[in-house]
């Protein structure tokens, strides 16, 4: 039964892999689209913003039209949906339809991860649910770490379309995985009206609060750390791969030991966590001159950001009790508001202030969001009658 888990776990994190590369990929391979598809870099970029909506908005949506389905039915389904829009840009080359493709390719993926959450923390114990959660969950940080930057390698050498067909290939190799591996979950908890009370509580909200906080503290800083290690560090070229590389693998190595803090006390890590990343951002600001410890700041961050993440899904589960089947999907989408207010802050402070002023405003940001989650500690799940109703129970 425990090697059963462990294989519907690791198909779970395959999954979430292989759509992190997929969100992530065209980042590196932006200029290659713009030219192919003939418009500008700035029209290429929408295709990002388009996957965040996506999963922010169409993650809890299908979530919730989805919930009283089978589980592992969902996630086969989502798996299919995901190799399609995938596939719909390589045979029309166009760029409202790459649009419309990415935002649908988005939408699965948060409806893939929340429906993960939900069986992996199905077939494990309570106390292990945050370990659960951060297996899969790392498929995330693994993609950025590794699978990112191995796609835009194949990109720029056989073209963009190559690393999309890369994507595909292994969308179906997840999907014959799951088919394989992951058992049938039975629909969970009550209908969508029932559960959005709880999974909109304010407590709930509470949590997520943080992570919007959180990531938008990161990527304030994140989205512009190359300028910053070009102005301020004083690297350039290849080597700043290196340093990117420390962050990367810093944040799947925290994603994956993370969870066992989230088994332990997900508040007080969520708080640990929140302060630790504050004092990396205040150490970028002040030892930004100084490239070995920048490489080491940056190493410490990643662990910091990776590590917290199955924290802010446990609690935001937990918190909201009978409603968790719901719930599971707005971390994500906490996480993408987030980012996206992070980045555009970011830019706000480098065009007005220079290349440090990212930093500044991110730890201005996770100045903040360190009482949050400090206050965040003191909230309770719903009643024992409520979590006696909850769908996470092996």
């Amino acid at each position: 039964m425990r090697t059963r888990t462990n294989l519907t776990l690791a198909t779970l994190f395959f999954g979430v892999f292989v759509m992190g590369c997929a969100e992530l990929l065209v980042v590196g391979v932006l200029d290659l689209i713009a030219a192919d598809l003939r418009v500008s870099i700035a029209a290429a970029g929408t295709l990002v913003t388009a996957y965040a909506l996506g999963m922010a908005i169409g993650g809890p949506i299908l979530t919730a039209l989805t919930i009283r389905m089978d589980k592992r039915a969902v996630l086969v389904g989502t798996l299919v949906v995901f190799a399609v829009a995938n596939l719909v840009p390589l045979l029309v080359p166009d760029h409202g339809v790459f649009v419309a493709a990415r935002v649908l390719a988005g939408a699965v993926q948060g409806l893939f991860i929340a429906v993960g959450f939900v069986t992996g923390m199905a077939l494990v114990p309570p106390e292990r649910a945050g370990r659960a959660i951060s297996v899969i969950i790392s498929g995330i940080a693994v993609s950025a770490a590794l699978g990112v930057p191995l796609g835009t390698l194949v990109g720029q050498t056989v073209g963009w379309r190559g690393s999309f067909l890369g994507i595909i290939l292994l969308s179906v190799v997840a999907l014959v995985a799951t088919v394989a591996s992951v058992p049938s979950v039975p629909r969970t908890g009550g209908g969508v009206a029932g559960q959005a009370r709880y999974a909109f509580a304010p407590r709930v909200l509470a949590v997520l609060l943080v992570n919007v906080l959180v990531f938008a503290a990161v990527y304030s800083a994140l989205t512009y750390i190359v300028p910053f290690l070009n102005g301020v560090t004083g690297i350039s070229g290849a080597l700043i791969s290196v340093f990117l590389l420390a962050y990367g693998l810093a944040n799947a190595v925290g994603a994956f030991c993370g969870g066992r803090f989230a088994d332990r006390s997900a508040a007080r890590t969520l708080v640990v966590a929140t302060a630790g990343a504050a004092a990396c951002l205040l150490a970028l600001y002040l030892a930004g001159a100084v490239a070995p410890l920048v490489a080491l700041v940056m190493a410490a961050w990643g662990l910091f950001v990776g590590g917290m993440v199955p924290s802010l899904q446990f609690r935001v589960v937990s918190l909201a009790g009978p409603g968790g089947a719901l719930a599971s999907s707005l971390p994500g989408s906490a996480i993408n508001v987030g980012i996206a207010a992070g980045s555009l802050a970011g830019g706000v402070a480098i065009g007005g202030s220079g290349v440090s002023a990212p930093v500044v405003t991110g730890l201005i940001i996770a100045v903040i969001a360190v009482p949050t989650a400090w206050a965040t500690g003191f909230l309770k799940p719903p009643t024992a009658r409520a979590a006696e109703l909850t769908p996470y129970v092996a």
